[in-house]
């Protein structure tokens, strides 16, 4: 008789069905030449004035989403595991800290621009300040 071994949840064995997908090389080869048309395309949009205005930056975002999908699913095989979902815990605080860091960068820009004076009244107040004897 053949003693069975209990399957613990959570923990994956290299003969469950839950083994981590690791992608093959037909597959990275796939996300390799989707990446390359996702990054040629906006590139030519771009350099060969095909696009203008408001549909280029349409598409540029759509691109950019799309580059983003295949680096998710080919390269950091987001979706393909069952069960725990670290990666996708791991992207979501990745693109929380970015957002961040963006968000709050273009915010000071926006403030220091906003509150910079014009280079006129610069001049006049350190004329002030040398006739005071700063």
């Amino acid at each position: 008789m053949e003693k069975r071994i209990p399957h613990t949840p959570g923990r994956a064995s290299a003969h469950t069905p839950e083994a981590p997908h690791h992608g093959s090389l037909p597959s990275y080869f796939m996300g390799f030449i989707l990446s390359l048309v996702f990054t040629i395309i906006p590139y030519l949009l771009i350099t060969e004035d095909i696009l203008n205005g408001t549909a280029l930056y349409i598409s540029l975002f759509g691109f950019a989403l799309l580059q983003l999908l295949v680096q998710l699913v080919f390269f950091l095989h987001i979706g393909s595991e069952l069960r725990p979902r670290w990666k996708l815990i791991a992207l979501l605080f990745s693109i929380v800290v970015v957002m961040i860091v963006v968000i709050g960068s273009i915010w000071i820009m926006y403030n220091l621009d906003y509150n910079m004076m014009p280079p006129e009244k610069t001049d006049e107040i350190m004329l002030e300040q040398k006739d005071k004897g700063f």
